[in-house]
């Protein structure tokens, strides 16, 4: 009996989650290499070798404190809603979201041989890592997913067919 009524809500709860999961899979490599431009500055490659010595726990450390510093951000923009301007806090939330992305994910790199040695955070990873895999494959598999996919497919043909036609 309670199978059924959670139901509804496991499945709203992946849903949302895998949007989640989407829009990370989506931006965190390109997000990576953006961020990763910024490397080229001196001041970066040093911060970097300096994350890559970083023994297990202050890397565990380091991956936390972007999350402490958008979240002040996000605050921020939650109270420009409230005071009526709400392109505006969107807009706020959604770059702190995106910057916060591409940091998480440049810090991630540089920091993960480090994490690793944490027992209890590689078991999570891995559990992570195979919850993740179950529920992309799950979105894969939905109508949703497919039909939105041969979509994108048609649209890629007909923009194709349409830049390569002779003018």
């Amino acid at each position: 009996m309670l199978r059924l009524l959670f139901a509804p809500l496991r499945w709203l709860f992946r849903v949302v989650f895998a949007l989640l999961i989407l829009f990370e899979e989506w931006g965190w490599e390109p997000l990576r290499r953006a961020f990763a431009l910024l490397a080229r500055l001196p001041v970066i490659r040093h911060v970097e070798a300096l994350l890559r010595r970083l023994p297990p726990r202050w890397a565990f450390v380091v991956l936390l404190l972007p999350s402490l510093f958008i979240l002040p951000i996000k605050l921020l923009a939650v109270w420009f809603v409230a005071r009526g301007h709400v392109v505006f806090g969107v807009a706020v939330i959604v770059a702190a979201k995106v910057g916060g992305t591409a940091l998480l994910a440049w810090l991630f790199q540089l920091i993960q041989p480090a994490l690793m040695q944490l027992p209890w955070f590689a078991r999570f990873y891995a559990r992570w890592t195979g919850w993740k895999a179950e529920l992309l494959a799950w979105v894969r598999a939905s109508a949703v997913w497919r039909t939105a996919r041969a979509i994108k497919l048609r649209l890629r043909r007909w923009w194709r067919g349409r830049s390569q036609a002779p003018r």
